[in-house]
């Protein structure tokens, strides 16, 4: 059992308040820029499910939103509550914080000439880009089961598996819908580049969502996406979190891992990819 010190810890090393009267206007211009530029770009390209929370929850572009009165909104609606984190947390804390169904959200935000592309996790990327899809009942209930699955895979040090799962659904993922394909993952809906790139280009593979084919598929955090995977409903993906995940993990760790441009005979493409021919 940890103790009260350990934990006490943990909170001075990564917790923190946001200081919202601290932002510049520099920093709310570049929330505001951010904002209208992706809002324009999502129209007919982003889930419903995603966009139509958007003004619920006081996401404008009038700058960078409180913490305080989003989180309230947002524990209403599921029970979630946003707290705030100095920058990348670890593995362990971080899948703490989501079974706890407490999201983390770092409080500061690039600069103008960072516009297009950051190392890591910024506000507008974790606020615009994560928070929206946890006012979905079965989205959060699937975020929560994920963070609780990260705790156990942590300890059986599987990690590298849910991962996978977590960078090509809750990042990276996208939806069929009757009006065709649609995006719901954080790490496109913050992105102009990949916004457009995900659904429009002729390189990236989509194929349909299947367990543990994603889990096996690597990726690459530092380029465009080779693939995407497309889920038919939250349903299907919450229900996919059901199942005790050690067989499972025992099972594609013998299997081995997939390239992201490759695809396998068992695939349902929905569009074959030109970076199949491409030279790796």
């Amino acid at each position: 059992m940890r103790s009260d010190k350990y934990e006490a810890d943990l909170i001075e090393d990564y917790l923190c308040q946001q200081h919202w009267e601290d932002y510049t206007k520099q920093d709310h211009a570049v929330w505001k820029e951010l904002f209208n530029r992706q809002s324009k770009l999502l129209v007919n390209r982003a889930a419903e499910e995603y966009l139509k929370v958007i003004p619920t929850l006081g996401l404008t572009d009038e700058g960078i939103p409180d913490f305080r009165r989003m989180s309230e909104i947002l524990h209403k609606a599921t029970g979630w509550t946003i707290i705030t984190v100095k920058g990348l947390i670890s593995s362990e804390a971080f899948h703490g914080h989501l079974s706890r169904r407490e999201f983390p959200v770092t409080y500061w935000i690039r600069k103008p000439e960072e516009i297009d592309y950051i190392a890591e996790p910024d506000i507008f990327h974790d606020l615009f880009g994560h928070v929206p899809m946890l006012m979905n009942p079965v989205f959060a209930d699937y975020v929560q089961a994920f963070g609780m699955g990260g705790v156990k895979a942590d300890n059986l040090h599987y990690m590298t598996y849910l991962e996978k799962l977590y960078w090509y659904t809750v990042e990276f993922g996208l939806i069929n819908t009757k009006d065709g394909l649609r995006i719901y993952g954080s790490g496109i809906v913050s992105s102009k580049t990949e916004s457009i790139y995900c659904l429009e280009d002729k390189r990236p593979h989509r194929i349909g969502f299947d367990l543990k084919r994603t889990m096996r598929t690597d990726y690459r955090y530092d380029k465009l996406q080779e693939c995407y995977f497309v889920i038919d409903s939250f349903e299907q993906l919450f229900e996919a979190t059901r199942p005790d995940f050690t067989p499972i993990y025992e099972e594609v760790s013998k299997l081995g891992i997939i390239e992201p441009y490759k695809l396998q005979p068992e695939d349902k493409v929905f569009t074959k990819g030109t970076v199949i021919n491409e030279s790796h």
